[in-house]
């Protein structure tokens, strides 16, 4: 897939600095996906907290996955903190609708990812 770089502008209830890699201070968050995120969050109405968004291949967390091509270095995904049930329920039905296809679900938060044509899709997980 062919993916453009986000234009900040474009997303009233996020920031840039919101979704920078925590390790390199760099971003490079898809257009694409910030798109459907913002969708998410408009049909939520309610803040909606980044805790990883871009992450550099250098970053600790891809460095242990030795994967240099997955969600969050392609920019295309975010973890979202959650730790009630019905938020949880709420966001991910707005997942679902809005066209995310790859769901991670932990304790504490949720991973909402568009993939890259390459990874595995129509995928839930859980932590």
């Amino acid at each position: 897939m062919n993916f453009t770089h986000a234009r900040w502008g474009e997303y009233p209830n996020f920031t840039k600095a919101e979704f920078d890699c925590k390790h390199s201070g760099l971003n490079d968050m898809k257009h694409e996906f910030m798109l459907v995120l913002q969708r998410i969050r408009a049909d939520y109405g309610k803040p909606m907290q980044i805790t990883s968004g871009y992450r550099h291949w250098t970053h600790p967390v891809e460095m242990r996955k030795g994967a240099k091509s997955g969600e969050h270095v392609q920019g295309t995904c975010a973890d979202i903190a959650c730790t009630d049930s019905r938020a949880r329920f709420e966001i991910l039905a707005l997942a679902f609708r809005h066209g995310i296809r790859r769901i991670g679900i932990a304790d504490n938060f949720l991973h909402l990812g568009i993939g890259d044509g390459l990874l595995a899709d129509r995928v839930v997980w859980d932590y």
